[in-house]
Parts: structure tokens; C-alpha cells; sequence
């Protein structure tokens, strides 16, 4: 990991230092907004229905050594929300610092099975749902993107110290194979130092291993995830499956399935879901309908959720 380390903060250095002035420059504004319904089997959560809306702006500008800067701003509701700044090198990779809004490799690929909408413990209900991974936070850090070959691409993060509480930096590095038609196979490993961010409160050591296949209009996906926690009774293990038909050019549906083996319970959370989505032009229309037993590991809290999406684009 050190050398890794060292292998990216050089390369931003050499990014920094000999970057000159701008050759030429483009901008551009995208928008979205949707409406949202949600609901649940087991409480009444009164009116389902919300909305969104969200304005990304973005610029990028060739550098007289080649080098690509680009910069993203995004303006959701009435917050700044993703922000990120991306000094492409060309050969020596791309290196994307994020005030928000990206994730290194285990963050990236928590869940990797492919889905016409959401996973299947991604639906909100009552009580809370454990999540697929336990990455480090997602704010204000390093991810560095590197061709190796072709096919092969090396994908890593740096999450540095944030004060009180999160007093070590945090990294994670992963591979990604697209070498063989219709195949993608990830694996990645890490750490977790910044405990607040997530759901364990011990510093973890992370893995994933996912395989994706696309043959036609099917899509096959696999993935197991590991939490080994430097705390007692917090150790994870998530394992997913997934299968997605694409029905038309349109209109996909999808049937998932997630469990997670708790260290600290016997019970495990098993989640399946069933999902479509189908696009028109700017407009995308995605549902999900799950069912999740034993959430966060207690045997009583069974339930299903379920939600209805209408997205705008523009």
C-alpha cells in the first residue's frame, strides 16, 4: 500500500508541477429532475411522494504538456453536492480529487450484480438496512484511475486523516478485467480507518471479488464482499447474485438477491428484489419491489419496500 501511496501523490505532483497554461476549453450544463415515490408494508410513512432536482456543471481545458483538466460541480436541490477536480495524464493515468460524490473501489463496487434499478437492500423501509460494503468515507479524497493494458485497469483511493475520530488515512486498490467479450471481473482490497463514516466502529480490513457476464440481452453477476474488523462481533460477509434481461432497446427488468453473515448474530439479512426500468427519449421510469428479512441482523425486523422513479433528463 505504501508504495502505491507514493506511486499516486507522485504522480499528482508530477501533474501539478509541470501543467501550463490552458490550450483550449469547453463547458457544459446538464440537468435532471424526477419524482419519486416510496413505500413500505410494515408503517404508514405518510405522503410516498418527493421530488428531486439536480444541475451539473462542468469544464475541462487541454494543457500545453497534453494534460487534461476537467472540473464538475453539482447543484442538488439547494446544496452543493458532487464536486471533483480530474488532472488527466494521458499515459501516466488520471488522478480525480472529490469533495464529494466519488468512492474509491470498494466503495465503487459494493455491489457489482447488475440491476434494472436499485440493489435488493437498496429499497428505504423502517429500520435500517445493512449495505453491501464498509467503505471509508467518501469526502474530500484521492482516487487514481490507470490503464495497465488493454483490458486490464488498476483503480485505487486515498482517503487522508479528518481530526478527531478518523486520526489514520484510509486506501483502498483494485483490479478490473474487461480482456474477454461479454466478461468483467473485479477484485479489490483495503482498509477502513475512518470509522464513523460507515457501520462498524473498529478500523477494518476490506476484499471483494464480483464476476459480471453479458451474453445478449442476459447479464449473470456474482460478488462476495469481506468486513474483517479489528473490533469484536463486527466482522461481515455479503454475498449477491443477480440476473437482468434486457426485454427491448427500452425496457429492462432485473431479479437480485443479497445476504449478509453477521459475526455478532445468528440472524442473517437476506434481501431479494425485483426491478425494471424503461427509457424514452430524456425520460427513464424505474421500480423496485423488495423484500428484506432480518435487517441488520435482528429476527424481528422483517420487511417489505417498495418505490417508483420518474427521471427527466435535459
Amino acid at each position: 500500500m505504501d508504495n502505491l501511496k507514493k506511486l499516486g501523490l507522485t504522480a499528482l505532483g508530477t501533474a501539478l508541477v509541470t501543467a501550463g497554461s490552458a490550450q483550449a476549453a469547453s463547458m457544459s450544463v446538464s440537468g435532471s429532475t424526477s419524482l419519486f415515490f416510496n413505500g413500505e408494508d410494515n408503517s404508514d410513512l405518510g405522503n410516498g411522494w418527493s421530488m428531486t432536482d439536480s444541475i451539473t456543471f462542468s469544464a475541462s481545458g487541454e494543457m500545453d504538456n497534453g494534460f487534461t483538466i476537467s472540473t464538475t460541480l453539482e447543484l442538488d436541490g439547494n446544496i452543493m453536492d458532487t464536486r471533483t477536480l480530474s488532472i488527466d495524464t494521458g499515459d501516466m493515468g488520471k488522478i480525480t480529487f472529490s469533495g464529494d460524490g466519488a468512492s474509491g473501489p470498494i466503495g465503487a463496487w459494493d455491489d457489482i450484480t447488475p440491476s434494472a434499478n436499485e440493489e435488493a437492500h437498496g429499497v428505504a423501509t423502517s429500520g435500517t438496512a445493512s449495505g453491501a460494503a464498509n467503505a471509508a468515507a467518501t469526502n474530500n479524497i484521492f482516487v487514481y484511475d490507470y490503464t495497465i493494458t488493454d483490458g486490464l485497469a488498476l483503480k485505487a483511493s486515498y482517503t487522508p486523516s479528518g481530526g478527531a475520530g478518523v486520526v489514520e488515512s484510509s486506501m483502498d486498490y483494485g483490479l478490473l478485467y474487461t480482456g474477454m467479450e461479454g466478461l468483467s471481473l473485479y477484485a479489490a482490497m483495503g482498509e477502513n480507518n475512518n470509522q464513523p463514516s460507515s457501520g462498524i466502529t473498529g478500523k477494518a480490513d476490506l476484499s471483494m471479488f464480483g464476476v459480471k457476464y453479458a451474453m445478449g440481452a442476459i447479464t449473470l453477476g456474482y460478488q462476495i464482499n469481506e468486513t474483517d474488523s479489528g473490533t469484536a462481533n463486527e466482522d461481515e460477509d455479503f454475498t449477491a447474485m443477480g440476473v437482468s434481461y434486457a426485454l427491448s432497446d427500452d425496457l429492462s427488468v432485473s431479479l437480485n438477491m443479497s445476504e449478509i453473515d453477521f459475526e455478532s448474530t445468528t440472524e442473517d439479512q437476506e434481501a431479494t428484489g425485483v426491478s425494471f426500468s424503461y427509457t424514452s427519449g430524456g425520460m427513464t421510469i424505474s421500480g423496485t419491489h423488495s423484500t428484506i428479512d432480518n435487517q441488520n441482523g435482528t429476527a424481528t425486523a422483517d420487511n417489505t419496500g417498495y418505490e417508483l422513479n420518474f427521471v427527466f433528463s435535459f
